[in-house]
Parts: structure tokens; sequence; C-alpha cells
């Protein structure tokens, strides 16, 4: 793991990530609104899906990219707070590379690729349920103080 990770085992990390997930998820009303549900997350990695309503599109008839930013920037959240160390986003960019539609099931898979001290980068795909690429993200993030969850049982 990179070295502000808690030196924990892969047998600890994985249920803790989990636990993390949950605690982060029931606090988390804008992912809910949007109907995002976490389809897997591992330490440093988070898949979430989003189904694009009615209510998502622009006056294209294709989902707003606002929409789709936040799926993504959502999975980048519960990639980077995997490990119960509070991280925040610094920076984050996209592409689109093609359109949503209303009825598809968007699925934002986040990434770790760098972890340094207290910065971090993580890119995130998302994909539409015919797996074709809707859009690329990047995002960087920062670790504050903090944890998201207690685990006092845990190391720090």
């Amino acid at each position: 793991m990179a070295e502000h990770h808690p030196p924990l085992t892969p047998e600890e990390a994985q249920p803790l990530a989990g636990r993390v997930d949950d605690g982060m998820y029931s606090r988390d009303r804008a992912s809910q609104a949007m109907g995002m549900r976490i389809a897997n997350s591992e330490p440093g990695r988070a898949e979430l899906r989003m189904p694009v309503r009615a209510d998502m599109l622009n006056g294209h008839a294709i989902c707003d990219g606002g929409f789709i930013f936040t799926l993504a920037d959502s999975a980048f959240a519960f990639a980077c707070n995997s490990y119960n160390l509070t991280t925040v986003a610094s920076g984050a960019a996209i592409d689109f590379v093609a359109p949503a539609r209303e009825g598809d099931v968007l699925t934002a898979v986040a990434q770790e690729r760098s972890v340094s001290g207290r910065t971090g980068v993580y890119d995130i795909e998302v994909k539409n349920q015919r797996g074709e690429t809707i859009a690329f993200f990047r995002g960087k993030s920062y670790r504050i103080k903090g944890h998201l969850i207690d685990e006092s049982h845990a190391q720090q």
C-alpha cells in the first residue's frame, strides 16, 4: 500500500473499506437522491451505478453532463476514502466521449493510480450497460485530518 495508508493486511483492509462505504453512503444524500448504488468496492477502488432518469435529461434529450460528473465524483470519493482516512477532492476534470440516454444504467469505476503523502490521483471511467464508454474523469485527492467511521480497534 502507499505510504499514507494504515498498515493493514488485505484481510483487514477489505472489510474496513466496506464499513467505510456503508458509513459514507448512509450520510450521502446527494448520491442517494440520484439513485446511485455501490456495486463493488475495495481499498483504493470503487464501482457505483446510477440509472439515467427522465429528470436527468437536458435540452438535447441526453443525460446532463453534471449528473455524469457527479456519478464519477462519487465513485472517486468512495475510492479515496476507503482507507478510513478523511480525503476530499482538490481538483477534477472530465472528458465526455459519448451521450447517455434515458433508461441507461451508468457504472463509474474509480481506481487509485498514485498516492504520495496527503495527495492522490484517481482515474474513473463511466460506461453504460452495453459497456460503451461515456466519460473519463480524473480526480486529485487531498487527505485531511480525521476518520469517516469510528474504528478504535483499527490501526491509525
